[in-house]
């Protein structure tokens, strides 16, 4: 009875430890998808990203719109699903992307530029 107990309790352990660690990665690896026709596939680390948040920020704000937003540098679903819809247009990030008039965005640019193509 007493080693069946510490088993238990060892599982439960271990259970708390991967729960803890796997919550920590999945806020680093960001996937967020609130099935926005506009995406925006990014690098956790990437400058050229860095600089692009606070006009994607911007955007949402100002027009009222979400982008959502997917790490694709740590997270292989989100690497995936990048490649579905880059086709070879990019192959880096910031990549956006608009489901609805299939235009795209490869790199840094202007906050003009990116209401543009925020546009049905």
């Amino acid at each position: 009875m007493n080693r069946r107990l510490s088993v238990f309790l060892m599982s439960m352990l271990f259970g708390f430890i991967a729960a803890y660690f796997s919550s920590k990665n999945n806020k680093m690896v960001n996937m967020v998808n609130t099935n926005s026709n506009l995406m925006e596939f990014y690098g956790e680390e990437c400058p050229h990203c860095e600089t692009m948040h606070p006009l994607v920020d911007r955007l949402e704000k100002e027009e009222g719109i979400k982008v959502d937003k997917f790490e694709v540098w740590h997270n292989p679903e989100n690497a995936r699903k990048m490649q579905e819809y880059d086709r070879g247009r990019c192959g880096g990030v910031p990549f956006f992307y608009n489901t609805k008039n299939d235009k795209w965005i490869c790199g840094s640019t202007s906050y003009e530029e990116l209401k543009e193509w925020s546009k049905e």
